[in-house]
């Protein structure tokens, strides 16, 4: 067992909750994210093997076909949420190990086929590749943050993913907008051509998961505006601009969930935020008092969005609660614990 330490924001005992072995991917995450092990540290890379060989990550994989697509070969952003797509962002998020043969194989056919010629990746297979029309920030962005995070980031078709993710929130290079995404500051023709706040979410996490040494200025200049939409509400009321005869935000940003698709929730705003640099900006009071306010008598988040009977393994029983949903709190707390704490 990893020595125990305080950790801004985050109780004891939910820690040791987290690090219960029988739970081997939120053991393994845990001992990544909220106390933080060197990468190379042997508890950390046993965790990591342990959570490669049991469910959900054993399951996923076990469905995976030989050429690295699961259910049907193309695009794979259907079916949801059993297609390819979807398995590369799930495995991400659970904490999957980049350099394992079959999750390589994964992200290198998931680049292959569903990158659009615009850079950027598509819901929707064309002959070979999907139209740049189908690009949009919730995707792009779940992607390009699922192939960072799993050790892709200096491939370049995955920086010119990041290239159309940048440009497309800044306006400048050589965006060619269109339905789909109709103009700068994460349009989205799904949303009435307004600004999305989902897609807003997705697009920060993408690009706040790029190495430093890897950002360009015009990364830098989309994240500071990623993290200026998003604060331009209190995040705590997710009134982000809705498409016409829509008065109030989708009930699905009040529903704490995991794993996460393109739905946001008002917590995945808040890990955008953080990620990007803002962990102490004092417009997050709101929502983090929100957060804390999610928590049921034993200070535990529910899974109020698990998907359940539509993954290839589900993760969670839905309203029950959930080492996977209180794990992301606690990364949340911790950022911006750490942020308040004096130096």
């Amino acid at each position: 067992m990893a020595a125990m330490t305080t950790i801004p924001g985050v109780d004891l005992a939910i820690l040791d909750w987290l690090l219960e072995p029988e739970d081997r991917g939120v053991r393994h995450l845990a001992l990544r994210d909220l106390l933080r092990l060197d990468p190379a540290d042997p508890e950390l890379v046993a965790a990591r093997a342990a959570a490669m060989g049991t469910d959900p990550i054993a399951s996923i994989l076990a469905a995976q076909r030989p050429e690295g697509y699961w259910v049907k070969p193309g695009a794979g952003y259907g079916p949801k949420y059993s297609g390819t797509t979807w398995q590369v962002v799930f495995l991400e998020q659970l904490g999957a190990d980049g350099d394992d043969p079959r999750v390589r194989a994964a992200c290198d056919y998931l680049i292959g086929h569903t990158q659009s010629t615009s850079g950027g990746f598509g819901y929707k297979a064309g002959e070979r590749v999907p139209p740049p029309s189908t690009v949009v920030h919730c995707l792009n962005g779940n992607l390009v943050r699922a192939l960072v995070r799993l050790g892709w980031a200096a491939d370049p078709r995955v920086q010119r993913a990041i290239v159309w993710e940048a440009e497309a929130v800044t306006g400048e290079g050589n965006m060619h907008f269109n339905a789909a995404t109709p103009g700068r500051g994460f349009r989205c023709g799904v949303n009435g051509g307004e600004p999305c706040g989902w897609g807003a979410a997705k697009g920060l996490l993408g690009l706040a998961a790029v190495p430093s040494a890897l950002r360009t200025p015009a990364v830098e200049r989309a994240i500071a505006l990623g993290v200026e939409f998003l604060l331009s509400v209190d995040p705590s009321t997710a009134m982000y601009p809705m498409s016409a005869g829509n008065t109030s935000p989708n009930s699905s940003w009040f529903k704490l969930g995991f794993p996460l698709g393109y739905v946001a929730d008002v917590l995945q705003v808040l890990e955008a935020l953080v990620e990007a640099g803002a962990a102490g900006d004092p417009r997050l009071a709101r929502a983090v008092e929100w957060l804390l306010g999610q928590r049921d008598r034993d200070g535990r988040w529910r899974n109020r969005y698990s998907y359940a009977g539509k993954l290839v393994k589900d993760i969670d029983r839905q309203g029950q609660p959930s080492k996977w949903v209180t794990l992301r709190a606690c990364r949340v707390l911790r950022a911006v614990g750490e942020a308040k704490a004096p130096l």
